[in-house]
C-alpha cells in the first residue's frame, strides 16, 4: 500500500491528468506529469512537470526513481514506455492491458477471442484486403484507423468501394477496421475500477449521446431495462478480468434495436462519461483511479444523485466567452473548466453537470443551459 506524501506519476497532461492531480493532491500525494506540453493543463497544477516526450528515457528514468507508482491519462502512450517504468516502480494498468486497449485490431480480436459479441468487422491492412473486408462487412459501414483515432477523428462513413478506397487512402494507407454500420437504439457506457488484488467497484451504467463522433451528454442512471444494464455491467466485469486489468477501465456498449447489447471499444483510464462522479458519486472515478494505482480499498461507488453530464467543446468560445452566469445562477449545477488557453472547433474545454431528483428534471435543466450558451435562447 502506498500512502500519501509518496510521489505518483502520470503520463499525459491533459484534463484526465488534471483532475487526477487534484484527487492525488487532495489525498495528501505528490504528481509527477510527463507531456511534452509545457502549457498542458495537468502540468500547471502537478508538484513536478517533466517537459519531454513519452518516449524520452532519461524523463522515464527520472519518473521510474521518483515515483512509488505510474499511471497513464490516454491509451495512446506507447506500451513500451509503461514496460520500461515497469522496471522501476508499480505500473497500472499494465503495459498489456493499454497496449489492447490502444489499437483497435488488437482490441476487436481480444474481444472476438473472448467471446464478447461486437459487430461485424473486418480488418484492412493493405490494398487486398479491401475485397475481402467487402465480402464481409456490408455498406455502408465506417472505417476506423486501428490507431491514434478518437472523438470521431480517424473514423469515415463509406457507402461504396470506391468511398473506402478513397477514406483508407485519406488515412494514409493506415491500417484500418471496416466496421458494421448498425441500427442503435442507444449507446451507454460503464466505469469500473479493479484493485491490486482483483477486487472491483462498478458505477451505475451511463447513458451516451453523441455529437459528430464526440460525447455530448450523459445521463445517468441510464434509461434502460434493468436486466440490460445489468448485462453491461456483468459484461464489463468480465473484459476487466480476461485483461488481467488493475485501474479504471470504461467499456463502451451499442445498444440495438432489438435489445442486444454489443462491446464497442474500451478505454484503460477514467472516462469522459464517468465525469459525472466528480459531483454525484461518494468517490469519484479520479480518487479511485489513485486507490488503485496505491493499492488502497476501492471507494464506495453510490449514486448520491441524479445527473446530466454535458460537454463544452471549444466552438462555444467562437463569439467569445461563454454566458457563464446563465450556468452559474443553478445551485445544482457544478461547473468544471480544464484551464486550456486556446478553445479550437471540437476541443474540450471543459463541461457541466446538472444534479436534480429525477434524470428528467436534470436533463431539462442541462438541455435549457446548452440553448442558452449555443446562443439558441
Amino acid at each position: 500500500m502506498i500512502i500519501p506524501d509518496a510521489y505518483l506519476g502520470i503520463l499525459g497532461g491533459g484534463q484526465l491528468g488534471r483532475m487526477f492531480c487534484v484527487a492525488a493532491q487532495t489525498m495528501g500525494y505528490r504528481v509527477m506529469v510527463l507531456d511534452p506540453d509545457p502549457a498542458s493543463p495537468a502540468a500547471r497544477g502537478a508538484d513536478r512537470h517533466l517537459c519531454a516526450d513519452y518516449t524520452d528515457r532519461a524523463a522515464l528514468t527520472e519518473m521510474g526513481r521518483a515515483c512509488a507508482a505510474v499511471t497513464c491519462e490516454f491509451e495512446n502512450v506507447p506500451a513500451a514506455s509503461l514496460e520500461f517504468l515497469a522496471q522501476c516502480c508499480t505500473v497500472r494498468p499494465a503495459a498489456g492491458a493499454v497496449a489492447i486497449a490502444q489499437d483497435r485490431i488488437a482490441e476487436k480480436t481480444f474481444l472476438r477471442d473472448q467471446g464478447f459479441p461486437t459487430a461485424r468487422c473486418a480488418v484492412i491492412r493493405n490494398s487486398e484486403d479491401i475485397a475481402a473486408a467487402l465480402q464481409s462487412v456490408p455498406l455502408p459501414a465506417l472505417l476506423k484507423r486501428s490507431r491514434w483515432g478518437y472523438d470521431g477523428k480517424g473514423q469515415a462513413r463509406v457507402g461504396s468501394a470506391r468511398e473506402l478506397d478513397a477514406a483508407w487512402q485519406s488515412f494514409g494507407n493506415a491500417p484500418c477496421v471496416l466496421e458494421e454500420l448498425l441500427p442503435l437504439q442507444t449507446e451507454v457506457s460503464v466505469v469500473l475500477a479493479r484493485g491490486a488484488a482483483g477486487e472491483m467497484a462498478v458505477y451505475p451504467v451511463v447513458e451516451n449521446q453523441h455529437a459528430a463522433g464526440i460525447l455530448d451528454i450523459s445521463i445517468v442512471p441510464a434509461r434502460v431495462a434493468k436486466p440490460l444494464a445489468g448485462q453491461a455491467v456483468n459484461m464489463a466485469r468480465a473484459v476487466a478480468e480476461r485483461l488481467d486489468y488493475r485501474g479504471v477501465l470504461a467499456v463502451e456498449f451499442f445498444v440495438l434495436h432489438d435489445g442486444r447489447l454489443l462491446v464497442n471499444e474500451m478505454a484503460p483510464r477514467p472516462h469522459n462519461s464517468g465525469h459525472y462522479t466528480l459531483d454525484a458519486c461518494m468517490t469519484s472515478q479520479f480518487e479511485q483511479q489513485v486507490r488503485a494505482l496505491c493499492g488502497l480499498p476501492l471507494g464506495e461507488v453510490k449514486l448520491l444523485s441524479p445527473a446530466v453530464m454535458v460537454n463544452l467543446l471549444g466552438d462555444l468560445w467562437a463569439r467569445g466567452a461563454p454566458r457563464w452566469d446563465a450556468l452559474l445562477r443553478h445551485p445544482r449545477v457544478k461547473l468544471h473548466l480544464y484551464g486550456k488557453h486556446e478553445a479550437r472547433p471540437g476541443r474540450k474545454m471543459g463541461h457541466y453537470t446538472c444534479l436534480a431528483d429525477n434524470v428528467t428534471e436534470a436533463l431539462s435543466v442541462a438541455r435549457e443551459i446548452k440553448n442558452i450558451l449555443a446562443g439558441a435562447a
